[in-house]
């Protein structure tokens, strides 16, 4: 018969490989119910996705000072009645260790009309969903500061991800600009 040992004599180096860390992913939105939720007048909304050129890339590296990690620019535009009333464009940025899937409105004049979080993965930040802290954004354009503790607020606990959510938004309006208008 054999015997097995008792939970508490088991080596301390197999204990950690034992215990897994919890996970924290969370989908708030599906990209279709984002698009509604930042143009809830739109009727349609059309896929415009490409990839960007190198002086693209390098026009909105320098207007943004955010280096572009991914060619594929992945847009919306928002139709109301036929007519174009934005864009929207899905985008991710690394919170503290993993992606936060976020989308950003920009209205035709520029302007940023709202910022959704649709997926977040992080332990710790989740407060970047608070709709005043994303509220900030609102009226932002390509021309704008987009700093933090400057025209953005930093919420304690989540500075990383406010940080590269800042920095985000900053590089998709330089993205409209270069590639949308």
């Amino acid at each position: 018969m054999h015997q097995f040992e008792p939970w508490f004599c088991v080596p301390a180096l197999i204990v950690p490989a034992l215990i897994s860390a919890p996970a924290f992913a969370v989908q708030y939105l599906s990209l279709e119910q984002a698009q509604k939720a930042l143009f809830p007048g739109a009727d349609a909304f059309e896929p415009a996705a490409f990839n960007l050129s190198p002086e693209q890339r390098r026009a909105i590296e320098a207007a943004s000072g955010v280096k572009v990690r991914v060619n594929q620019v992945r847009a919306w535009r928002a139709k109301q009645g036929g007519k174009a009333s934005g864009w929207v464009v899905l985008d991710e940025v690394i919170g503290k260790h993993e992606l936060i899937t976020y989308a950003v409105a920009i209205g035709s004049d520029g302007t940023v009309h709202g910022v959704e979080i649709l997926d977040y993965r992080e332990s710790h930040g989740g407060a970047v969903r608070n709709p005043k802290w994303r509220a900030q954004f609102h009226g932002k354009t390509a021309g704008s500061t987009l700093q933090l503790d400057d025209d953005i607020k930093n919420l304690s606990g989540a500075t990383l991800s406010c940080q590269h959510l800042v920095e985000g938004v900053r590089r998709v309006l330089a993205t409209h600009t270069a590639a949308l208008k």
